[in-house]
């Protein structure tokens, strides 16, 4: 009989050469358990989604009661379906007044889509403007906001009109003129390797778009639901965008997405043309309710209290001679070695001890941290002593 790791190379398509292939049976709170029986600490979150650790009971009793009402009744946004409104009635709630309107998706990618299609409508315009290093997803309208041609010349032609900016470099948003759409930006870059933007920078963006009439679009699909020590990291800002895309860890394990603006803009993609957006499978109500049972979870938790402090211990606990810089904000760190090799070596190890992190897309010289925010600071004290133990392999 072919094993399940045959199968998994034979039967699913594959995203790079060599993934890691570990054959996940159970996962609870930051851990995840192998078919061998082995313990792995997660450290990355699934890539910024388990914010809460893996499968929250009150998340997982939320998914088992709308279980008992109903799945899918109809394409999104033509009956009235409770989960999608009290999550979209409970984030109007938590953010600006002109933030009131929520189109709900299945993935980060699908937010950004549809964040560009709505700019392009409200302005008439069809210039965006990205930074260097960002990455906003992997369809053909996101991919086009990403700088590094390795990942975008084989599918090609992509949108026209995408100009970028060097990130927290203020001259660089000379490119918001009175022909852009919009501006795309993270407040903290993701894939490039975890790098926070200085006030300047980000107000120098936000006056640019007021200036030219471009519209501010803040992808939160990393950062957002606690991962700073705020809901959504531009509340660490004085910047009120016109739009915020959320994913990843939103739907509290579940695929959810959203692209949030005020109730006027989004009326745009109601009429001229009728259902100018649509989704099928968007704001699923699996998704929503867990969505918001996960949102109810991290409001009570005071989870968010805890970021600044636990990424200090982060800090005070990782000293090692093969650490250049630690860079990112709350708890999304990224460690900066002397090489990719260096990297890639320390993350077999870590690997090899229980400990699973990762790369960035853009940085491969940077260890990637952004654990459950629910990690206490005893797990904090003991991860670091295996990261520096796999640092202490790579002395020559």
């Amino acid at each position: 009989m072919i094993s399940f790791k045959n199968q998994f190379l034979q039967f699913v398509a594959q995203t790079s050469p060599t993934p890691p292939s570990l054959e996940i049976v159970k996962a609870r709170g930051i851990y995840l358990r192998t078919a061998d029986g082995k313990r792995y600490i997660d450290l990355i979150s699934g890539i910024g989604v388990s914010n809460l650790g893996h499968r929250p009971e009150s998340v997982s009793n939320a998914i088992r009661k709308q279980l008992g009402k109903y799945l899918h009744t109809m394409v999104y946004g033509e009956y009235i379906l409770q989960p999608q409104v009290q999550l979209a009635k409970k984030l109007a709630e938590l953010l600006p007044e002109n933030l009131n309107s929520t189109y709900l998706v299945n993935s980060g990618s699908e937010a950004i889509e549809g964040a560009m299609k709505l700019a392009k409508r409200i302005t008439g315009r069809h210039k965006f403007v990205a930074c260097k290093n960002a990455y906003h997803g992997s369809t053909q309208g996101a991919l086009s906001l990403m700088s590094d041609p390795y990942y975008s010349d084989f599918y090609r032609p992509l949108l026209p009109e995408v100009y970028f900016m060097n990130y927290n470099d203020v001259q660089s948003t000379d490119a918001i003129d009175d022909e852009a759409a919009a501006v795309i930006i993270e407040i903290v870059q993701g894939e490039g390797g975890y790098i926070a933007g200085t006030d300047e920078f980000l107000i120098a963006v936000a006056d640019k778009c007021k200036k030219n009439g471009a519209l501010l679009i803040v992808d939160e699909i990393q950062t957002g639901i606690g991962r700073t020590g705020k809901l959504f990291a531009f509340q660490h800002t004085a910047l009120v965008p016109d739009i915020i895309c959320t994913a990843k860890a939103f739907g509290g394990g579940m695929p959810l997405g959203a692209f949030i603006t005020s109730k006027e803009k989004m009326q745009f993609l109601a009429d001229k043309p009728v259902l100018g957006h649509i989704t099928t499978f968007g704001g699923h109500p699996l998704s929503a309710a867990a969505g918001l049972a996960n949102l109810k979870l991290l409001l009570k938790s005071g989870l968010m209290n805890e970021v600044y402090d636990k990424e200090l211990l982060f800090r005070k606990r990782l000293v090692h001679p093969e650490i250049l810089e630690i860079s990112g904000r709350g708890l999304m760190l990224a460690i900066r070695l002397q090489s990719e090799e260096k990297v890639k070596k320390a993350i077999a190890h870590l690997l090899e001890n229980g400990v699973i992190t990762d790369w960035f897309l853009h940085e491969p010289n940077k260890i990637r941290l952004a654990p459950p925010l629910i990690i206490s600071k005893p797990e904090i004290i003991r991860v670091c002593k295996k990261i520096c133990h796999a640092l202490d392999t790579l002395k020559d």
